[in-house]
């Protein structure tokens, strides 16, 4: 593992001298590529000098101890020894997560996604409490939200509604969202007291640019509608709401949250470029063979990643098996539990899988 570091070091103190040459601002693309190389190095490199820098100064204190004949000294060395024999197996720890395999997503915005499935407009009602949920909390983690299209059911619940997350790590935060998601309540309209099952889906996906993927303007088929909202309010009455079909694949985004027919075609093609990277990314990891801790489903109540319960106030995610209580403080955006156990249990079995590889 050495080795390795110290050919990270090598090719960080390169990537510094690329960036410190003019000439790579004339190429924006291989700037992006250096950019983003860098700042994935940039918590090893940080680490493994932290790491280095302990071991050399546990060697020193080693020799120290042998030659110090003064006892104040002496036992000022022999507490440092027992810090840095602490510190050491911990740094190799924080190095051994580094070093897995990064997601090139991570640190971008987001698109999010929320579709009612099954039951009706208890599924659209849900999806709307789901979708403020994650708004609380995307604002506790600095981020800022922007609604791109909200579609309503009769009962004000959502069909399909699509917001922007932007803030630095937004995907990291919220990938793992993506699949279906089950609840069991009963229903504001429930006479008899029972309990109902609806599913919704979520999909996260990360905000592209340009040159990530190219856009033909000869295969959009693009078209202007009236803006429609829950109860006829705040909706824009003019025909500004934008439909965008992307003829090869079939897929279609809606935009109606901008004032004009220019902003809401922008966010949309944006959405739509999303989209189709979202597909790209699909297609390489099928190729691969590689499996994702989430996956978006088709909204079936028997496809689910993860459970709301309300009678019994439990949300249990089923990829990992681990319930979680409180719910009412769930759902008003105290999330960070359930992602923060899906981070480890991601990292872990990344961990197990190369340990597995190098046991072969």
């Amino acid at each position: 593992m050495k080795f390795h570091l110290d050919n990270l070091i090598t090719e960080y103190e390169k990537l510094e001298e690329e960036l410190a040459d003019p000439w790579i601002y004339s190429d924006l693309k291989r700037l992006k590529s250096v950019n983003q190389r860098k700042k994935g190095l940039d918590k090893i490199i940080h680490i493994y000098r932290e790491y280095k820098d302990a071991f050399s100064n546990l060697e020193e204190a080693q020799t120290l101890v042998w030659k110090e004949s003064d006892p104040d000294m002496l036992a000022m060395i022999t507490g440092e020894i027992e810090d840095l024999k602490k510190r050491i197996p911990e740094l190799e720890d924080s190095l051994q997560i580094a070093l897995l395999p990064e997601d090139p997503n991570d640190e971008k915005n987001i698109f999010l996604e929320i579709r009612a499935g099954a039951g009706g407009d208890e599924a659209g009602l849900f999806g709307r409490e789901l979708a403020l949920a994650y708004l609380a909390y995307a604002k506790t983690q600095g981020f800022q939200v922007d609604a791109v299209s909200e579609s309503w059911n009769d009962a004000s619940g959502y069909k399909e509604a699509i917001f922007k997350v932007d803030g630095h790590g937004a995907y990291s935060k919220f990938k793992f969202e993506a699949g279906t998601h089950r609840v069991q309540r009963i229903p504001e309209t429930e006479k008899n007291g029972r309990v109902h099952t609806s599913t919704i889906t979520v999909a996260i996906m990360p905000e592209v640019e340009d040159i990530d993927i190219d856009i033909r303007e000869e295969d959009l088929e693009i078209t202007a509608c009236r803006a429609s909202g829950a109860g006829g309010q705040h909706v824009n009455k003019t025909n500004s709401a934008i439909r965008v079909v992307h003829i090869p694949t079939g897929l279609a985004v809606e935009c109606q949250d901008q004032r004009s027919q220019l902003q809401n075609k922008i966010k949309a093609i944006s959405v739509l470029r999303s989209r189709l990277f979202a597909l790209e990314e699909e297609k390489k990891e099928k190729e691969l063979g590689e499996s994702r801790l989430a996956q978006v489903g088709t909204g079936d109540r028997s496809e689910k990643i993860r459970t709301y319960n309300f009678p019994q106030d439990r949300v249990t995610d089923h990829r990992i098996n681990q319930n979680f209580s409180n719910l009412p403080a769930i759902m008003m955006g105290g999330l960070g539990d359930i992602i923060d156990a899906l981070t480890i249990a991601d990292q872990t079995m990344k961990l197990e899988a190369i340990a597995s590889g190098e046991g072969k």
